[in-house]
């Protein structure tokens, strides 16, 4: 029994280092984007930090003065830029150049984040395929149904001229439909494409994306007792290997699937129709992660790339603190060919980084209660 507890947490205890270095890894990424671009238009850098917190490692350029570091706390990182708060007398620090310029670099640390996640994506697509949501239990039909009903160990690829990947786009190709309409789906069979027609068991009026009860009772899927006594639906995937060009085009649609959710649930919790519950602050994202990446490569690939595509996209809101907001500081710069006072726009990015902080914990806090 000790043996087997030690080694429980010898294994939670990886899981969270893996967790851990995807999101410094991707973060580091993040901050690269934003370095190599500086670098490539000329900016004066003073320093790159992987972590953040007390330094354990420093080293200084002799050649340009620009500071490498590593810092103890591996849950973040930045691209410190010269004069970044304010304008300095030097021309190649940040806020003396060209708002054009800066644009560049604030929007290269997003890219890079795109970037990997879409590598990671195909990485995984070509050496396992794609998951498939496939049906491993239908309710018994009565006659109304069972000619047009799914059936055991189908794979689902589109629905309504939508192809699928999550379980969003699910929701969205039959959303608003109701009990009894008729949809098309196209499928894979015991291997061979094929097109159905499904009578739909429920009405599809989803309030929020975390309605999959209804959409699996409107699809006619069956459901199964676990382990623990509770109930399942019996719905899981399976990888479906595609030729290459279709595999590298389902690769792009994918990213931009999970960028879609993002918006999604933005949405959602600004109409009120999403609870703030339904979010996750750094702790809960390293326990899922964890839980997700420890499962498989292709677990691992997965939750990279869609962390990767997440920060790619919240990054770029106009939120004050991220790079959206100062792109948008930027612009009006570039518009009005007069900048926002540097110190009110510091103020800004301040306000709203201990805002962006908050949420964060209150996120968190709320798993717990």
């Amino acid at each position: 029994m000790v043996i087997l507890s030690a080694s429980s947490v010898m294994n939670t205890i990886l899981a969270v280092v893996l967790a851990i270095f995807i999101l410094l890894a991707m973060i580091t990424v993040h901050e690269f984007g934003h370095y190599a671009a500086g670098k490539l238009l000329k900016f004066k850098i003073n320093e790159f930090a992987i972590g953040f917190g007390p330094k354990l490692f420093r080293r200084v350029s002799k050649k340009n003065g620009e500071a490498f570091s590593i810092r103890l706390l591996p849950l973040g990182g930045y691209c410190a830029f010269d004069g970044e708060d304010s304008g300095g007398d030097n021309p190649d620090s940040f806020n003396n150049k060209a708002p054009w310029k800066r644009i560049i670099v604030l929007i290269s640390g997003p890219l890079m984040n795109y970037l990997l996640a879409m590598l990671l994506i195909i990485i995984s697509m070509f050496a396992f395929g794609q998951m498939l949501f496939k049906v491993t239990a239908v309710t018994p039909a009565d006659e109304t149904y069972a000619e047009y009903s799914l059936c055991d160990g189908d794979l689902i690829t589109n629905v309504e001229g939508k192809g699928i990947y999550l379980t969003t786009d699910l929701m969205s190709a039959l959303g608003g439909k109701k009990q009894g309409e008729t949809v098309e789906m196209k499928i894979l069979r015991g291997g061979e494409r094929m097109t159905v027609e499904i009578k739909l068991r429920g009405d599809c009026d989803f309030e929020n994306s975390e309605q999959t009860s209804k959409l699996w009772t409107a699809l006619g899927i069956g459901t199964y007792e676990g382990a623990d006594g509770l109930k399942y639906w019996a719905v899981g995937v399976e990888n479906h290997r595609f030729g290459f060009f279709e595999t590298l085009g389902r690769s792009f649609v994918y990213s931009f699937k999970i960028a879609g959710t993002i918006f999604k649930v933005l949405g959602e919790l600004l109409t009120g129709h999403l609870g703030l519950s339904a979010m996750g602050g750094p702790v809960t994202t390293i326990k899922l992660t964890s839980e997700i990446a420890s499962q498989s490569v292709q677990n691992f690939l997965e939750i990279a790339a869609y962390i990767g595509v997440n920060l790619a996209v919240f990054n770029l809101l106009p939120i004050p603190a991220l790079d959206g907001s100062k792109v948008v500081f930027c612009l009006i710069e570039w518009i009005f060919r007069k900048p926002v006072p540097r110190k009110v726009e510091a103020i800004i990015h301040a306000v709203g980084f201990v805002l962006i902080l908050g949420f964060a914990v209150l996120v968190d806090i709320l798993q717990f209660i």
